[in-house]
């Protein structure tokens, strides 16, 4: 695995004056996260309640907030925002950077690194004070078009980006009870990780209906983006990953003409399309070392598990269905969503 990411070198050398600003400023975050509301979290530790949804306390730190006042939007960032989506980071950065790096290139980025050291998450991986020693970077040094990951709702979005004429977000979402089955079996993958017995799939159930997953309430978060696309379609894509599976070459064109990067009719005819499916294909990213907990970081193994559309039907009871079905009926009535 490649030793250093390319976001760190928005990590820059800083005087002493500007690391006690940073320090000063993420203790401020840390004194208004210690007053909000917190349960004993589904990896053992807290989470905390921010702006009506819950954040790991050591996934993301105070990141959430450090992002909401420091990030600046430029014209030409791309953000790509979901409930939990490697997939999704995967293909954006094999559609905007073929030019670069031809999706067939034995070289290619995402064949030595995981698509989170391609695109990373703000919250996680650049404002998170647990990873960045309390350091803010400087994002204004990487390359334009710049490429993020979120999994922070539309509501809680620097205004930079939520009220920006250029900057686009794409948002994926996947199925209420895909999902709910993706984040148990992400739970426990950690939890094993950490010598934690498995959350029982009752008791994730319960969480997860009750609004209490990662970044949840997950209706919530899917609503929040689906509206923003409704009211500002020029900025917000909003995808389900069941459409793209079903129709990867439609929708991964459409993802390129959103982005600025429409596939060309050349590019058509010499297979590109199909190369960048594959290159990003579950099979080829499963099994490359970077992703795979030997080889690549403690997390990164626990992202794949394959995008198995109707997999619920293994684990869930006809009851849990039912109240699934029922829940997401009552968020999305009235929205002209369907999950």
């Amino acid at each position: 695995m490649a030793s250093n990411a390319p976001y760190k070198i928005c990590f820059v050398h800083k005087n002493r004056e500007e690391e006690e600003e940073d320090e000063k400023n993420y203790k401020k975050y840390e004194e208004i996260v210690a007053k909000l509301p917190t349960l004993e979290g589904w990896l053992g530790n807290p989470v905390y309640q921010y702006q009506s949804f819950w954040y790991n306390s050591d996934l993301v730190g105070v990141g959430p907030l450090a992002v909401q006042h420091h990030f600046t939007a430029q014209p030409t960032d791309i953000l790509l925002a979901s409930c939990g989506s490697n997939w999704l980071k995967s293909l954006a950065f094999a559609v905007m950077n073929r030019k670069s790096y031809p999706p067939s290139s034995q070289q290619h980025p995402l064949l030595t690194f995981n698509s989170n050291d391609l695109v990373p998450v703000m919250e996680v991986k650049l404002y998170n004070n647990n990873l960045n020693c309390n350091q803010i970077p400087n994002l204004d040094i990487l390359p334009s078009p710049r490429l993020f990951g979120t999994y922070m709702p539309y509501t809680s979005l620097p205004q930079s980006i939520t009220h920006s004429d250029h900057a686009r977000i794409i948002y994926i979402c996947r199925n209420t009870k895909d999902n709910f089955l993706s984040w148990w079996h992400f739970v426990n993958k950690i939890r094993s990780k950490i010598s934690l017995e498995p959350m029982k799939l009752e008791e994730a159930f319960q969480w997860f209906c009750k609004g209490k997953s990662a970044f949840g309430p997950f209706w919530d978060h899917v609503l929040g983006y689906w509206k923003a696309s409704l009211e500002r379609p020029g900025n917000v894509l909003f995808l389900k990953c069941d459409d793209i599976m079903a129709e990867p070459v439609f929708y991964f064109k459409r993802m390129g003409d959103f982005m600025g990067c429409s596939f060309s009719s050349m590019e058509e005819k010499e297979g590109v399309v199909d190369q960048v499916i594959k290159l990003c294909s579950f099979e080829n990213l499963s099994n490359l070392d970077v992703n795979k907990a030997a080889g690549g970081g403690p997390l990164y193994g626990a992202y794949f598990r394959g995008n198995n559309v109707g997999d619920f039907t293994n684990y869930l009871t006809p009851e849990m269905i039912e109240q699934l079905d029922h829940i997401t009926e009552q968020k999305f009535h009235g929205s002209g969503l369907t999950l």
